[in-house]
């Protein structure tokens, strides 16, 4: 496909450089496109077809005769999944990561004038390929692509997570430049280039919700729960004020069931349309336009929205997102509590139900749920899967999910959205090959961030996510003392003993604003970028987004792009060295630290934890490598640079700003 499509925007190659794009996405491989741009206020412009065939000719100048749509491991006649252990992650939006003003004036438009698509597209995403290999990454994620609703939208555009049919790619992502080709001739071929350069593909899923409008309901409504229209304005989750803010055991349910909120609530569930009236069910679900909407109006019956399975979490409800009907009876600990006549709900222990499960699963449904992957697999050769709240499907329906998959390419990744660090064994378990984990949250406080670095991930039973920030957190740059902070935190997790490097798109170029706001904010936190701004107040997950491309912190930039460079250098000191803690002549909390040692070579890593205070230190390397040293070389790398030590000896006297940092090289 890749080949088709070089074939095709050669041959609409014209004069005209209309199609403006940032400097940043071409740094460092100017001698793939040559002298093909025009630079205006700090923008290149470009005729777009030539600027895309001649980034997908580099691509393909590496090419063997392979079928590329398969995933890399087959390619390479692989089934081992330990592949992961070696990944370096960036992670992306597309509609927001490849988003610009291509017409090079005025604001933002999705379709402009010119009839260029400025919101992100899976073209655009194929020269930012090339732009991802600057910082060694090896590993593309893509958060949901799958066809997304906008009905009950909380943003200008449908949250991604908000999936209408997640067997279809959303039409969003095609470009009109590509104009005989569909959206999934373009993603086939974005998979072609990357595995082409090495690089695997994996995507997002989400089982377990679906958007209150999801395609499933014309042929599934009893798939769903409903409620009456009538009672959708004072919808939401039960406070249950004899309990606090937990998810619940099974001691709780006799005083949430007991609970006045509770029973007015089951109160609102109704059955589903095809159940209340069969004949007019036929008639509704063959007419035009959105079926819900339809269904509103001749039945007054709507899908309710989500909301968490934490008893008295403060969030609203998730109003853009359905839960699908996993068994089409109550929970087995709940039954006893509910009356016999009581209609499908929706409750804590429901949504929970791999605490909760019922008798009767959904067969039907977890067929089509364990389907979806290997159809992405088949179609486009992915190489792995992201799970969206596995930790809360039924074992045996989560267990069908990654066996089937895995049937296919025993070497699929398979991540879980696990935030805590200590259910890593029980993740490992259920077959997953990597969780999330939580170092967005450690590395923003001191003493969790200690413990990580000394503790937690050496005793890992998995890898997990080295990622400084993620898509649903605060960006590094934007926390306090970010200034220091979106340095320390990648140099020290980056290196970490299980840790897998992870980039979230825009943290390299200083981006401010988060995607969302569901970890570790408020609603203040969309209001981090200057009042002035085009993109104040917006987030990516529900609006059209464009990352501040033209205003690049190059610090941050490139210092990036040396860190990776130096992890790719030492990465079988991580991967294959004897990890040993540093011996300090002190220790107060605030130097984290640790080494890897291969013969007669190690690295130590360290860094001050203190943002505020500087600290002077000595590091005994005998005694960290535990036995007498005869020390050939010293070479400290530091974010300014290396800095060879004159007179190497055991003894290594250090001083460290608030919030520095070395990587020790040493020769013995």
């Amino acid at each position: 496909m890749l080949k088709e499509i070089e074939k095709f925007l050669k041959s609409k190659i014209s004069n005209r450089k209309n199609y403006a794009i940032p400097k940043v996405w071409i740094e460092g491989f100017e001698q793939v496109y040559g002298d093909i741009f025009e630079e205006k206020e700090n923008l290149l412009f470009v005729n777009p077809y030539l600027f895309f065939s001649k980034s997908i000719s580099f691509i393909l100048e590496h090419a063997k005769d392979i079928e590329y749509s398969k995933s890399l491991s087959i390619i390479n006649g692989k089934k081992e999944n330990n592949w992961i252990k070696n990944a370096c992650i960036y992670g992306s939006l597309p509609r927001m990561t490849t988003a610009f003003n291509h017409k090079g004036f005025g604001t933002f438009e999705e379709l402009d004038i010119l009839g260029f698509k400025e919101s992100g597209t899976f073209l655009k995403m194929i020269p930012l390929l090339l732009y991802m290999k600057k910082f060694k990454i090896n590993t593309l994620y893509l958060l949901p692509i799958s066809s997304s609703s906008t009905l009950f939208k909380k943003g200008s555009i449908g949250s991604p997570y908000a999936v209408k049919n997640p067997l279809k790619i959303d039409e969003s992502y095609h470009d009109p430049l590509l104009e005989i080709f569909n959206v999934d001739d373009e993603f086939k071929a974005l998979v072609e280039a990357a595995h082409i350069l090495n690089i695997r593909v994996i995507l997002d899923f989400i089982p377990r919700t679906a958007s209150r409008d999801s395609d499933l309901i014309k042929n599934h409504p009893d798939w769903f729960y409903w409620i009456k229209i009538d009672d959708l304005s004072t919808y939401k989750p039960p406070k249950i004020e004899q309990l606090p803010f937990k998810i619940p055991d099974i001691n709780d349910l006799h005083i949430i069931y007991r609970n006045l909120e509770v029973r007015k609530h089951l109160k609102k569930f109704v059955d589903s349309p095809d159940k209340i009236d069969p004949q007019k069910w036929e008639k509704v679900k063959n007419m035009e336009g959105n079926i819900l909407v339809n269904i509103i109006k001749e039945f007054g019956i709507v899908t309710p929205p989500g909301f968490s399975d934490w008893v008295n979490d403060t969030q609203p409800t998730w109003d853009d997102i359905t839960f699908l009907r996993l068994y089409l009876d109550h929970p087995i600990a709940a039954q006893n509590y509910v009356p016999e006549n009581q209609k499908p709900y929706i409750l804590f222990d429901v949504i929970k139900a791999s605490k909760f499960p019922g008798a009767k699963p959904n067969y039907e449904l977890w067929e089509y749920l364990s389907d979806i992957i290997p159809t992405y697999q088949k179609k486009f050769g992915i190489d792995g899967a992201r799970i969206d709240m596995g930790h809360a499907l039924p074992s045996k329906l989560q267990e069908m999910i990654i066996k089937k998959a895995k049937n296919l390419d025993p070497s699929f990744v398979f991540i879980a959205e696990e935030l805590e660090m200590d259910n890593d064994e029980k993740a490992k378990n259920d077959g997953y090959n990597m969780i999330l984990g939580n170092t967005w949250y450690s590395v923003a406080r001191r003493e969790e961030f200690y413990k990580l670095v000394e503790e937690k991930s050496i005793k890992m039973k998995l890898p997990f996510m080295a990622s400084p920030e993620t898509p649903d957190t605060p960006r590094i740059s934007a926390r306090e003392f970010g200034d220091k902070l979106k340095y320390l935190a990648p140099f020290l997790i980056y290196f970490l003993p299980n840790g897998v490097p992870y980039i979230n798109s825009g943290q390299e170029i200083g981006e401010i604003q988060p995607m969302n706001l569901g970890l570790d904010n408020s609603i203040w936190g969309k209001t981090v970028l200057p009042p002035d701004d085009e993109f104040y107040g917006k987030l990516a997950f529900f609006d059209h987004y464009v990352l501040h491309w033209n205003n690049v912190d190059k610090n941050i930039f490139n210092f990036l792009k040396e860190l990776m460079k130096m992890r790719e250098i030492y990465k079988e000191f991580i991967l294959n060295g004897e990890f040993k803690y540093v011996y300090f002549n002190y220790q107060d909390g605030y130097l984290a630290n640790y080494s890897y040692w291969i013969n007669n070579k190690g690295i130590i890593i360290v860094g001050n934890l203190d943002l505020s205070w500087g600290r002077e230190f000595e590091i005994y390397l005998d005694k960290t490598y535990g036995e007498n040293l005869e020390i050939k070389s010293i070479n400290i790398w530091k974010k300014d640079g290396n800095i060879p030590i004159i007179a190497p000896s055991n003894v290594l006297k250090m001083f460290l700003d608030p919030g520095d940092f070395a990587l020790i090289k040493i020769n013995i």
